[in-house]
């Protein structure tokens, strides 16, 4: 698989998970295959790099771009769900890189935004969104990820957030019943432990099966978006519902605070696996019900993410706007 988009020259590409790492090498104006790694067969992302490096048929790369499962500080991320340390300034004379820049997942997610094309996306409502105002990224994953890339005077910045930890807000008395149940289970509910996560579905199951009384079997994410989507549980169909319109409400709540006229986009790994159920859910409609603000929301397109390797069209885009 070849990707051709902008020029930046040789560079190593990775977007690193807790479980597998990806890297590529680009080359002129493309990105080569990607090199799939199990994270525990490498005590170190250093070893990982060299023997991926080892096995490319390539003029070995000056600079180095990590997307990253994680939070970065410094050019630093110690991974949560895997023993790596991913320290820029350390692999950087530790491999003979020029430069070696670790960036956040959802900030390279950011980043693609503007390089998508019609057949990555599928279009979920609103107009055709305002050339050179914000565009947002929101995704329900393993956790709930938000990033928002900036354009002014030709320089782009993608804002990375926490948004996933803002409190869990409920829009009718049947939400704030469920979350008034996890509120009792876990104190604060954020929006990701309380819906928009694989964890967040789950907890939002049990919150309705608890408000609703019905005797119901332990389900996790994947269990419960079958059981909706085959119709064989009314209360995971319920629950999936519910979740879509959480997200719609999420989002345009994003939107406004962003101010993101050219477009909010949803990512991850949950929301690409039933598109037409989010299509026809009331996702679109809690998107814009906003008050006063409605036609402010009505203007901005939503679309769903389904290109499968957008992080590594991200990478690229940062490295044609950020690196020599």
């Amino acid at each position: 698989m070849v990707m051709s988009i902008g020029k930046t020259g040789n560079i190593l590409l990775a977007d690193i998970g807790g479980t597998n790492a990806r890297f590529a090498l680009s080359n002129g104006e493309q990105i080569g295959a990607i090199d799939y790694v199990k994270v525990a067969d490498h005590p170190t992302v250093r070893e990982a790099i060299v023997d991926v490096l080892r096995r490319a048929d390539s003029e070995k790369p000056a600079r180095a771009v990590l997307a990253v499962a994680g939070p970065v500080t410094n050019n630093r991320c110690v991974m949560t769900n895997s023993p790596w340390v991913i320290d820029g300034n350390e692999l950087q004379p530790a491999l003979g890189f020029d430069s070696v820049h670790v960036l956040n997942d959802f900030e390279v997610v950011a980043w693609s935004l503007p390089a998508l094309q019609p057949a990555d996306l599928i279009p979920l409502g609103g107009q055709d969104g305002m050339s050179g105002e914000p565009l947002l990224v929101v995704g329900p994953g393993t956790g709930f990820g938000v990033s928002c890339l900036v354009e002014r005077h030709g320089s782009r910045l993608a804002v990375v957030t926490e948004a996933g930890h803002a409190t869990l807000p409920a829009e009718n008395e049947r939400e704030e019943r469920v979350i008034a149940a996890m509120r009792r289970r876990f104190g604060h509910v954020s929006i990701e432990r309380g819906a928009l996560s694989g964890s967040g579905l789950q907890s939002l199951y049990e919150a309705m099966a608890e408000v609703d009384q019905a005797q119901v079997p332990q389900r996790d994410a994947a269990a419960i978006t079958r059981a909706a989507l085959d119709g064989t549980c009314e209360l995971s169909r319920a629950t999936l519902e519910m979740f879509c319109e959480i997200l719609g409400s999420v989002a345009g709540n994003l939107a406004v605070t962003f101010g993101s006229r050219g477009g909010v986009y949803i990512a991850g790994g949950i929301v690409p696996r039933f598109p037409e159920f989010l299509s026809a859910s009331a996702f679109r409609a809690r998107f814009e019900a906003k008050g006063r603000f409605q036609d402010y929301l009505r203007n901005i397109p939503t679309r769903l993410v389904v290109k499968p390797d957008a992080s590594f069209v991200g990478l690229k885009m940062f490295a044609d706007h950020n690196l020599d």
